[in-house]
C-alpha cells in the first residue's frame, strides 16, 4: 500500500472513528438525562403517595377547610397524570412543560395545607400528621435536589449537541434539546430572608 492510499484510508476512517464516538457520548448524556428525570419521578411518586395520608389525617380536624383538602387532592391528581406524560415522553418539552404548570397548581394548596397544619396545635400534636409533614418536608427537598441533578445533567447533554462539529452529528441522529426545569412557583425565585 503507498503513502497516498494510507492517507487516503486515514482520511476516510478517522471522520467515521469520531462520529462514532460522538454519536456514542450523545447516547451516553442523553441516558444520564433519562436517569435524572426518573430520579425527579421517584420523588414525585413518594409525594404522590404522601398526601392522600396527610389529607385524611387532617381531615378530622380541618373539617371546616374542605376546599383546601379538596384543591390538594385534585392538584394531586393533575400532577400525577402530568408526570405520567413525561415519563412516557421525557423529550417532548411539552409534556416536561404541563408537569411544570401541574407542579405550580400543587404548590399554593398543599403550602396552604402545610400552613393550616401549622396553625392548628391539636394537629402539630399529632404523631401522624407530625410524622407525614416531616416526610413531605424531606421529600420536597428530594424533589428539589433531583430537579437541580436533572437541569444539570440537560445542560450537559445540550452543550453537547449544540457543540460544532458534534452538533453536525446531532442533528444527522435526531438529537434534540432537552427542556431545563425551571422553579416551580414565582415565590422560589426570591431570596431567602436571613434573620441576624
Amino acid at each position: 500500500m503507498s503513502s497516498g492510499q494510507v492517507l487516503f484510508v486515514v482520511l476516510l476512517v478517522l471522520p467515521l472513528v469520531w462520529g462514532v464516538l460522538a454519536y456514542n457520548r450523545f447516547v451516553l448524556l442523553r441516558n444520564r438525562c433519562e436517569n435524572a428525570f426518573s430520579q425527579i419521578d421517584v420523588q414525585l411518586r413518594r409525594r404522590h403517595d404522601l398526601i392522600p395520608n396527610l389529607v385524611a389525617a387532617t381531615r378530622g380536624y380541618l373539617d371546616h377547610e374542605r376546599r383546601t383538602l379538596e384543591a390538594v387532592i385534585a392538584a394531586r391528581q393533575q400532577v400525577g397524570e402530568a408526570s405520567a406524560g413525561a415519563r412516557s415522553h421525557p423529550a417532548d418539552p411539552r409534556a416536561i412543560e404541563t408537569l411544570e404548570r401541574a407542579e405550580a397548581m400543587l404548590a399554593g394548596p398543599l403550602s396552604r395545607l402545610l400552613a393550616l397544619v401549622e396553625s392548628y396545635p391539636e394537629l402539630q400534636g399529632d404523631e401522624t400528621v407530625r410524622r407525614l409533614t416531616e416526610a413531605l418536608t424531606t421529600t420536597e427537598n428530594r424533589i428539589t435536589f433531583a430537579r437541580q441533578a436533572y437541569n444539570d445533567q440537560a445542560a450537559a447533554y445540550n452543550t453537547g449537541i449544540e457543540s460544532f462539529p458534534a452538533s453536525l452529528v446531532a442533528a444527522l441522529f435526531g438529537f434534540v434539546r432537552r427542556r431545563m426545569l425551571r422553579p416551580v412557583t414565582p415565590a422560589q425565585r426570591e431570596p431567602v430572608p436571613v434573620a441576624l
